[in-house]
């Protein structure tokens, strides 16, 4: 887990949000990371420091000076602010907002922002018109000028009964963002990997089409771990037939239909790519002629004339450009490793992933194992999630691609 060990500081100020943050903790949490939480006076009113203390496993820090038993003591908030890795403000009023960007500081929390030599990411949460009030907007520009990320406000409902801009990010939006901060791989830094995924559908008549049973599941779990280190992907996909997850400016979904559509889409953006991962599962034909009225039941009982389809992973290969590293995906039901490694000469690709149709790594399958058969040997995966071979595949291809 990417954010296993990572340590993690939030400061909660004074929103309705701040009802939300304990969940926050929780998925953190869960993810193998360390989290401390601050909050302001304010805070304590809509969430309970208990309940924050129980779910991150440590105290909450509440004050600058502590009292209590009859003593007082400072409060060491920089030696807090050098343990963390990461601050996250959420929710930001625009109270603490306006603190932070003027470098007024009169609380933990804002002593903290302005301690900290981490990475600051902020979730402003407010009403709709606090928000958009131009001193707002001009603090996290400032915010924003300091190197700070300030992270999008969703529009919704809001606690005063009105609708638009100004909710706090969702605790799953964060902990993604926290994932995809840590997560960057130097390998992918400025670099575009071209990703084909997902079936194609060629239609015979307005209702009707050829195509296959892939769900597009294992392009899915590259796409999000591409996204995760970092790299910029350029997503030719298939129809996609179930709900879409969210994806952050890093990747660009291209959806097509056809695999001509696919074709020409991934020879548009191949120029750009450094990494190519065709895992499309292409249909190999098309009806050679479309119908454009749907055809009556009697005559689909007819000869159905089908011509081949463009091979998309050939014509990549041949308009490969130096520097570019190509790979391939196989599956096949039997002589797995020689159809594989036949095909990997015959389509030019730099290597292929073999996939074996089993009951436990079908197309619609969870589970997948996988193999990577280049011209001089093949390397076994074991049967694993889906989500864990995307990323057994990338690191394959971090090690190939680099040492090509």
């Amino acid at each position: 887990m990417v954010l296993q060990g990572r340590r993690i500081l939030l400061a909660v100020s004074g929103g309705i949000a701040a009802y939300k943050i304990p969940f926050l903790v929780r998925l953190l949490r869960q993810s193998g990371a360390e989290v401390r939480v601050a909050v302001t006076p304010a805070a304590e009113t809509f969430v309970s420091p208990l309940t924050l203390a129980a779910l991150s496993g440590q105290p909450v820090e509440q004050h600058l000076v502590l009292q209590g038993g009859g003593r007082t003591s400072w409060n060491n908030h920089v030696h807090l602010a050098e343990w963390a890795e990461a601050l996250v403000v959420a929710p930001a009023t625009s109270n603490t907002l306006a603190k932070a960007a003027n470098g007024l500081c009169d609380n933990l929390v804002t002593s903290l922002v302005l301690s900290a030599k981490c990475p600051v990411f902020w979730a402003p949460a407010m009403d709709l018109d606090m928000f958009a009030y131009p001193a707002t907007q001009r603090n996290l520009e400032v915010l924003r000028g300091m190197g700070h990320c300030v992270w999008p406000s969703p529009e919704g409902e809001l606690a005063s009964g009105l609708t638009g801009a100004g909710r706090m990010a969702e605790p799953e939006f964060m902990h993604r963002e926290l994932e995809l901060h840590f997560g960057v791989r130097s390998f992918w830094r400025n670099k575009t990997l071209l990703l084909t995924s997902g079936p194609t559908e060629e239609p015979l008549d307005p209702v009707r089409f050829l195509s296959n049973g892939s769900s597009g599941k294992m392009g899915e779990e590259l796409a999000a771990e591409a996204e995760l280190r970092g790299a910029k992907v350029v997503w030719v996909r298939g129809p996609l037939r179930r709900s879409d997850r969210s994806w952050t400016r890093r990747v660009r979904v291209v959806s097509v239909r056809s695999a001509a559509e696919m074709h020409a889409a991934a020879l548009e953006a191949l120029p750009e790519a450094s990494v190519v991962i065709a895992a499309a599962a292409v249909a190999d034909v098309r009806p050679a002629a479309q119908r454009h009225e749907k055809t009556p039941k009697e005559a689909l009982t007819a000869p159905l004339e089908l011509v081949l389809n463009d091979d998309i992973l050939a014509s990549l290969a041949a308009n490969k450009k130096a520097g570019q590293w190509i790979l391939g995906f196989a599956l096949e039901t039997h002589d797995g490793t020689a159809s594989a490694q036949a095909k990997l000469r015959r389509k030019g690709a730099d290597a292929l992933i073999l996939n074996m149709n089993t009951p436990e790594t079908g197309m619609e399958a969870d589970t997948n194992q996988v193999a990577l058969v280049r011209r001089d040997g093949v390397e076994q995966g074991p049967l694993e999630t889906k989500k864990t071979a995307a990323s057994r595949i990338l690191d394959w291809v971090e090690h190939y691609a680099a040492n090509a």
